[in-house]
């Protein structure tokens, strides 16, 4: 709660609602309590599920559950905008049948909704689908370690180590990384326009087709996703600059997640001890050993390839930004997952009644 209103506070200070001067203090006050009130509805809404009333976290449902709707918005939207060639629809299949049938040039319209600029079009929907169908094909790698029961004779099963070993961890701890690092940038370039220093952590201008801000200069400049082919063409330092960032972030941010969160290879190890159960071929002492040859490795690779595929998507101009794509990727994917489970637990979808 006090996070909400330091943050609602941060906001107000830096702008963001507008010049905090002609809000006044009414205004200003207004804002941080709704602010500090939605925190309090998703807080409540997410022990709510965690009580059993639901599945998996709230917090999770409710990321997963905007980056759909930004999705969904962008590709059925009717709002429409005007960009200089004539009103257009913002939503890329309203925008697509839309062109169809008022151009009469039928291969240029649809040329146009493929590839139209600073708007959603087909090819960036295109993307979409793909990002989303190769999170979900990865989601499938894993190893599967045979692992007996030390007590019950003949007692056999396995131990899967996924590819995706810390699921999207890695993407939300880099996005939470630069997601604040961009708003004390902001908020330092709004009040402080002619610092040096400041110029060197980000400088910002307004976008052209919307009240956002997007980098255009500093260090805020070369870990945010290029917008288009033409941009990475036009600057390859900026995009190389971006790949060595993302994939060392989300590699590392997954080594390190596996050794704070009780996921290592020594605490499998102790679990596994702890069920009397143990790797078939090796002792306890080799255990610690063995594990160590896979779960780093899954770590780091996997934290590798989320980082790889989230650059693909954003280089592919996929809808909602390679990362919002893994994080709802794999939020929806553990939610089937836990309901598949939970299924199979209570014997079936007769379980339910």
């Amino acid at each position: 709660m006090i996070i909400c209103i330091a943050q609602g506070t941060a906001y107000i200070w830096s702008g963001s609602y507008g010049d905090p001067a002609s809000l006044g203090f009414g205004n200003a006050f207004l804002i941080v309590l709704q602010l500090f009130f939605a925190g309090i509805i998703v807080m409540l809404l997410d022990e709510l599920l965690q009580k059993g009333y639901g599945i998996g976290s709230g917090i999770s449902l409710f990321i997963a559950t905007n980056i759909c709707e930004n999705i969904i918005w962008k590709t059925f939207s009717p709002t429409t905008i005007n960009t200089g060639r004539g009103t257009e629809f913002e939503g890329a299949v309203i925008a697509l049948f839309h062109l169809l049938l008022t151009r009469n040039d039928k291969l240029k319209a649809l040329k146009e909704a493929f590839y139209r600029q600073n708007l959603p079009n087909i090819t960036n929907l295109l993307a979409t689908v793909f990002i989303f169908l190769v999170v979900i094909y990865f989601q499938g790698f894993r190893v599967d370690l045979p692992v007996k029961s030390t007590r019950v004779r003949g007692q056999q099963g396995s131990y899967p180590i996924k590819l995706f070993y810390t699921s999207n961890i890695p993407i939300i701890l880099q996005s939470a990384l630069v997601s604040n690092l961009y708003f004390i940038s902001q908020l330092l370039y709004r009040r402080f326009p002619e610092n040096i220093l400041i110029h060197l952590l980000g400088s910002w201008r307004n976008s052209e087709y919307g009240s956002h801000m997007i980098p255009v200069g500093g260090l805020t400049y070369y870990i945010s996703a290029p917008p288009s082919l033409s941009a990475i063409v036009a600057d390859p330092i900026h995009a190389i600059i971006y790949i060595v960032f993302m994939l060392g972030s989300c590699a590392l941010f997954s080594k390190v997640w596996i050794e704070v969160s009780g996921s290592s290879a020594r605490d499998v190890a102790k679990q596994l001890k702890d069920q009397q159960m143990t790797m078939k071929g090796h002792r306890d002492k080799s255990l610690v050993k063995e594990l160590n040859r896979y779960i780093p490795t899954a770590a780091a690779f996997g934290g590798l390839c989320i980082g790889a595929l989230t650059v693909i998507a954003d280089f592919m101009g996929a809808i909602g930004s390679g990362t919002g794509i893994l994080l709802a990727v794999t939020i929806i994917y553990q939610y089937f997952e836990t309901f598949v489970k939970e299924q199979q637990d209570f014997g079936g979808l007769a379980g339910l009644f």
